[in-house]
């Protein structure tokens, strides 16, 4: 393994690491990566795929291994493509834990998905996470002795995602996003890639409760957020006031520019970083007074044109992992879901505005719109909080006497 190359010039990664602003911690576990790398050659590696099976021999958590696979990728994507880490888009090159062991018929498979879902502008993202499910699916297969389209059996298949005694093994999301592969191929491989598609079981899809914030959470927000007395900035108070009233992705907030806001019509027009899709706000009194007091009071002197900046030179544009920061900062101030398993990010406030949205009647398309989702299934999970009119859908019990034996306290 020639590592002279990253020996020569992973300086430049590093500083380039510090600039975009990523944590000492993740950096440090870069140059720890590097160092290891950099010694190859007592290992016996003979390509980066090799260091992240090293890995795997040992016991160490699928959390700590997806750490390094991420880390490894990172760093091969820069030795041998120049290309530097990108927070929006996982580096897909680097021959990751199952595919890297896939047959070359398997391998083919994930590669024209990748290549026609990139072409039809599919979301890295996505694409990263149904090829890794997929690639998942099909070395199980291959384990089994099944290395081509042509030899997948309906037995094989139903192995992977039921047991003996008909349980489910595999999630429904995993099932779906298998069989997306496997349809982006159908037109390259009609008959076996629609034949293993048929074999895919009905999963019923699962529903997790959401968590919602109490009258009494929404209350201390609302106090937090306009208390001149707390130590929250004029920046973190605009920043949650936008979150709460609009519903609007911390990204959004993140990516929002001062060209954003048209203070003559009262209205702001971003592009969803998620969707893409175009989107345009009202700017009520209280978003538009809490962004104005951050811009001529707080925000620093910078040639940024993004409306929330750092605080810290260069007062660059906020990272959207910032934004989670306000959001846990905001909650701590205002005293409310400080125990471990609370949801303290601003996707409870998305939450928030939206079941308000719902119960003061107004039509589902216009939330849809009004949150910028581009599928009217988006908002179910908001429904599922919408209790005023889940109370509405209740039976009546009357009809069916309950002795008093059932609501005794002894």
């Amino acid at each position: 393994m020639n590592v002279q190359n990253l020996r020569d010039n992973y300086p430049k990664l590093i500083s380039h690491m510090k600039n975009e602003g990523y944590s000492k911690t993740h950096v440090d576990s870069f140059k720890r990566e590097i160092e290891k790398i950099l010694a190859a050659n007592s290992k016996g590696w003979s390509c980066y795929t090799d260091v992240y099976l090293e890995y795997t021999k040992k016991s160490l958590s699928p959390h700590t291994l997806r750490n390094k696979r991420t880390i490894i990728g990172a760093i091969e994507q820069f030795d041998v493509h120049g290309r530097y880490p990108d927070r929006r888009c996982r580096h897909e090159l680097f021959e990751r834990g199952s595919y890297s062991l896939l047959s070359p018929e398997f391998k083919s498979v994930i590669d024209l998905y990748c290549k026609v879902e990139k072409k039809r502008g599919k979301k890295c993202s996505t694409i990263y996470t149904e090829s890794h499910n997929a690639s998942t699916f099909l070395l199980t297969l291959q384990q089994k002795g099944i290395n081509s389209l042509e030899k997948i059996t309906e037995e094989a298949v139903l192995s992977i995602f039921m047991s003996s005694d008909e349980r489910p093994l595999r999630s429904c999301s995993y099932k779906k996003n298998v069989a997306a592969v496997l349809k982006a191929c159908v037109p390259y491989y009609p008959e076996t890639c629609a034949q293993a598609l048929a074999f895919l079981p009905a999963l019923r899809e699962t529903r997790k409760n959401i968590q919602y914030l109490t009258p009494e959470e929404i209350q201390k927000v609302k106090e937090t957020l306009v208390d001149a007395g707390n130590l929250l900035a004029c920046r973190d108070k605009a920043i949650g006031i936008l979150a709460f009233y609009t519903g609007l992705r911390g990204c959004d907030i993140a990516g929002l520019t001062l060209d954003a806001i048209d203070w003559a019509r009262d209205l702001l027009y971003i592009r969803q970083q998620k969707t893409q899709a175009p989107l345009e706000l009202p700017l009520t009194a209280v978003v538009g007074n809490a962004i104005y007091d951050y811009l001529t009071s707080e925000r620093l002197h910078t040639n940024s044109r993004h409306v929330f900046v750092s605080q810290l030179k260069p007062y660059d544009r906020l990272k959207s992992k910032s934004i989670g920061n306000v959001a846990a900062q905001i909650m701590k101030a205002a005293g409310i879901r400080q125990s471990k398993g609370d949801r303290k990010g601003f996707h409870i406030f998305r939450h928030h505005f939206a079941t308000v949205l719902l119960r003061n009647e107004v039509p589902q398309p216009v939330i849809s719109k009004t949150l910028g989702h581009t599928s009217p299934d988006s908002l179910e999970s908001y429904l599922r909080a919408d209790f005023p009119h889940l109370k509405e859908c209740a039976i009546n019990i009357e009809r069916f006497p309950v002795s008093k034996e059932v609501f005794s306290h002894e």
